[in-house]
């Protein structure tokens, strides 16, 4: 867990981009993001409900706080 940021929340651990399967910090899992347009599960970790997303879009992303927002 060396590699792991003092504010990760990421549990995705057998992800390749996780931090602590290499030694770049977030880098690998950003720039992944950025390519396929898709936002890093660390930051759904901050809406209750996301687990039961359908996906890591940007749209999903809105979604999920458009319906917090809402109730």
């Amino acid at each position: 867990m060396a590699n792991l940021s003092k504010f990760c929340t990421c549990s995705e651990l057998e992800c390749d981009f996780h931090p602590t399967n290499h030694d770049k910090g977030c880098s690998l899992c950003m720039e992944e993001n950025l390519r396929t347009r898709e936002i890093p599960n660390c930051f759904f970790t901050l809406i209750e409900g996301a687990e039961k997303r359908k996906g890591d879009t940007f749209e999903d992303f809105a979604r999920l706080i458009l319906e917090k927002d809402e109730k």
